[in-house]
Protein backbone atom coordinates (compact mmCIF):
# COMPACT_ATOMS: atom_id res chain seq x y z
CA UNK A 1 0.00 0.00 0.00
CA UNK A 2 1.15 3.47 -0.85
CA UNK A 3 1.27 6.10 1.89
CA UNK A 4 -0.43 9.43 1.69
CA UNK A 5 3.03 10.76 1.74
CA UNK A 6 3.82 8.72 -1.63
CA UNK A 7 0.62 9.47 -3.21
CA UNK A 8 1.39 13.15 -2.38
CA UNK A 9 4.57 13.49 -3.73
CA UNK A 10 3.59 11.51 -7.03
CA UNK A 11 0.69 14.25 -7.39
CA UNK A 12 3.85 16.82 -7.09
CA UNK A 13 5.51 15.34 -9.42
CA UNK A 14 2.62 15.05 -11.84
CA UNK A 15 1.37 18.38 -11.58
CA UNK A 16 4.84 20.25 -11.77
CA UNK A 17 6.99 18.19 -13.91
CA UNK A 18 6.43 20.13 -17.19
CA UNK A 19 7.05 23.17 -15.94
CA UNK A 20 10.40 22.24 -13.89
CA UNK A 21 11.68 20.43 -17.17
CA UNK A 22 10.91 23.47 -18.89
CA UNK A 23 12.89 25.62 -16.84
CA UNK A 24 15.55 23.04 -16.32
CA UNK A 25 16.06 23.03 -20.47
CA UNK A 26 16.80 26.79 -20.21
CA UNK A 27 18.80 26.52 -17.30
CA UNK A 28 20.92 23.46 -18.69
CA UNK A 29 20.89 24.27 -22.55
CA UNK A 30 20.11 20.57 -23.07
CA UNK A 31 16.94 18.20 -23.04
CA UNK A 32 18.73 15.40 -21.95
CA UNK A 33 20.57 17.34 -19.03
CA UNK A 34 17.59 19.14 -18.13
CA UNK A 35 15.66 15.82 -17.37
CA UNK A 36 18.59 14.77 -15.31
CA UNK A 37 18.32 17.56 -13.41
CA UNK A 38 14.63 17.68 -12.50
CA UNK A 39 15.14 13.53 -11.74
CA UNK A 40 18.07 14.61 -9.56
CA UNK A 41 16.10 17.34 -7.92
CA UNK A 42 12.84 14.90 -7.23
CA UNK A 43 14.98 12.09 -5.85
CA UNK A 44 16.60 14.67 -3.45
CA UNK A 45 13.02 15.97 -2.77
CA UNK A 46 11.30 12.34 -2.58
CA UNK A 47 14.12 11.88 0.46
CA UNK A 48 12.76 14.63 2.30
CA UNK A 49 9.22 14.87 1.61
CA UNK A 50 7.54 14.57 4.98
CA UNK A 51 10.01 17.33 5.95
CA UNK A 52 9.03 19.42 2.55
CA UNK A 53 5.44 19.21 3.19
CA UNK A 54 5.71 20.67 6.62
CA UNK A 55 7.13 23.80 4.89
CA UNK A 56 5.42 26.77 4.06
CA UNK A 57 6.13 26.77 0.47
CA UNK A 58 7.17 23.40 -0.64
CA UNK A 59 7.15 24.24 -4.41
CA UNK A 60 9.54 26.89 -3.94
CA UNK A 61 11.67 24.09 -1.55
CA UNK A 62 12.01 21.55 -4.53
CA UNK A 63 12.72 24.60 -7.44
CA UNK A 64 15.52 25.43 -4.55
CA UNK A 65 16.93 21.96 -4.92
CA UNK A 66 16.78 21.92 -8.71
CA UNK A 67 18.81 25.57 -9.11
CA UNK A 68 21.33 24.33 -6.26
CA UNK A 69 21.63 20.77 -7.97
CA UNK A 70 22.20 22.82 -11.54
CA UNK A 71 24.81 24.88 -9.92
CA UNK A 72 26.97 21.88 -8.09
CA UNK A 73 26.53 20.52 -11.99
CA UNK A 74 28.00 23.32 -13.57
CA UNK A 75 30.60 23.41 -11.00
CA UNK A 76 31.28 19.73 -11.64
CA UNK A 77 31.09 20.26 -15.62
CA UNK A 78 33.50 23.13 -15.91
CA UNK A 79 36.49 21.59 -13.98
CA UNK A 80 36.11 18.60 -17.02
CA UNK A 81 35.26 20.43 -20.09
CA UNK A 82 37.08 22.39 -22.31
CA UNK A 83 35.55 25.59 -23.08
CA UNK A 84 35.99 27.29 -26.80
CA UNK A 85 34.09 29.48 -28.81
CA UNK A 86 34.21 27.30 -31.76
CA UNK A 87 32.08 24.42 -32.83
CA UNK A 88 34.21 21.12 -33.76
CA UNK A 89 31.68 20.57 -36.47
CA UNK A 90 29.28 23.39 -38.29
CA UNK A 91 25.44 23.41 -37.54
CA UNK A 92 23.05 22.89 -39.85
CA UNK A 93 20.53 25.76 -40.51
CA UNK A 94 17.20 24.75 -38.78
CA UNK A 95 13.91 25.40 -40.92
CA UNK A 96 11.44 25.71 -38.23
CA UNK A 97 11.96 29.88 -37.14
CA UNK A 98 10.69 28.30 -33.52
CA UNK A 99 14.13 25.79 -32.96
CA UNK A 100 16.01 29.03 -34.58
CA UNK A 101 14.58 31.29 -31.59
CA UNK A 102 14.86 29.10 -29.16
CA UNK A 103 18.47 28.08 -30.33
CA UNK A 104 19.34 31.95 -30.10
CA UNK A 105 17.97 32.18 -26.44
CA UNK A 106 19.69 29.32 -25.49
CA UNK A 107 22.94 30.64 -26.87
CA UNK A 108 22.49 33.76 -25.44
CA UNK A 109 21.83 32.32 -21.98
CA UNK A 110 24.56 30.03 -22.29
CA UNK A 111 27.01 33.35 -22.13
CA UNK A 112 25.48 34.23 -18.72
CA UNK A 113 27.32 32.70 -15.15
CA UNK A 114 25.00 30.16 -13.58
CA UNK A 115 23.45 33.11 -11.11
CA UNK A 116 22.72 35.41 -13.26
CA UNK A 117 21.05 32.91 -15.77
CA UNK A 118 18.91 31.61 -13.25
CA UNK A 119 17.66 35.25 -12.63
CA UNK A 120 16.76 35.92 -16.18
CA UNK A 121 15.43 32.15 -16.57
CA UNK A 122 13.26 32.52 -13.17
CA UNK A 123 12.25 36.49 -13.68
CA UNK A 124 11.53 36.74 -17.25
CA UNK A 125 10.91 32.94 -18.92
CA UNK A 126 9.36 31.70 -16.00
CA UNK A 127 7.12 35.35 -15.32
CA UNK A 128 8.60 35.15 -11.43
CA UNK A 129 8.35 38.14 -9.27
CA UNK A 130 11.42 39.64 -7.99
CA UNK A 131 10.45 38.07 -4.47
CA UNK A 132 9.86 34.53 -5.77
CA UNK A 133 13.18 35.07 -7.55
CA UNK A 134 15.01 35.93 -4.52
CA UNK A 135 13.32 33.44 -2.42
CA UNK A 136 14.29 30.79 -4.63
CA UNK A 137 17.64 31.43 -4.79
CA UNK A 138 18.18 32.21 -1.58
CA UNK A 139 19.25 35.75 -1.65
CA UNK A 140 17.70 39.61 -1.38
CA UNK A 141 16.20 41.28 -3.92
CA UNK A 142 18.29 43.58 -4.49
CA UNK A 143 20.72 41.03 -5.46
CA UNK A 144 18.70 39.70 -7.70
CA UNK A 145 17.69 43.27 -9.58
CA UNK A 146 21.79 43.20 -9.91
CA UNK A 147 22.29 40.44 -11.42
CA UNK A 148 19.36 41.23 -13.12
CA UNK A 149 20.43 43.97 -14.64
CA UNK A 150 24.21 42.58 -15.34
CA UNK A 151 22.51 39.77 -16.90
CA UNK A 152 20.56 42.19 -19.28
CA UNK A 153 23.31 44.67 -20.38
CA UNK A 154 25.69 41.19 -21.45
CA UNK A 155 22.84 40.13 -23.40
CA UNK A 156 22.47 43.34 -25.05
CA UNK A 157 26.43 43.28 -25.61
CA UNK A 158 27.12 46.93 -24.42
CA UNK A 159 29.91 47.81 -24.51
CA UNK A 160 32.16 48.04 -20.97
CA UNK A 161 30.16 44.77 -20.04
CA UNK A 162 33.44 42.63 -19.88
CA UNK A 163 32.84 37.97 -19.73
CA UNK A 164 33.23 37.06 -16.17
CA UNK A 165 35.43 33.83 -15.58
CA UNK A 166 33.74 31.05 -14.39
CA UNK A 167 33.45 30.65 -10.60
CA UNK A 168 33.64 34.81 -10.38
CA UNK A 169 31.24 35.80 -8.12
CA UNK A 170 29.08 39.06 -9.04
CA UNK A 171 30.39 41.38 -6.86
CA UNK A 172 34.09 40.20 -7.06
CA UNK A 173 37.23 41.75 -8.59
CA UNK A 174 36.51 40.31 -12.05
CA UNK A 175 33.11 41.95 -12.01
CA UNK A 176 34.72 45.67 -10.84
CA UNK A 177 37.38 45.58 -13.85
CA UNK A 178 39.95 45.71 -11.13
CA UNK A 179 43.25 43.09 -11.51
CA UNK A 180 44.51 41.16 -8.52
CA UNK A 181 46.39 42.48 -5.87
CA UNK A 182 50.01 40.68 -5.47
CA UNK A 183 50.47 38.66 -2.66
CA UNK A 184 53.95 40.29 -0.69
Amino acid sequence: MKTSAEADFRAFVVSRWPRMLRTARLLTGHHHDAEDLVQAALAKAYVKWERIQRTDDPNAYVWRIMINANVDRLRRTRAREWLTTRFPETAAPDRTEGVAERSALVQALDRLPPRQRAVIVLRYLEDRTESEVARLLGTRIGTVRSHCARALRRLRGEPGVAREPAGASANGRAARGTPKEPRP
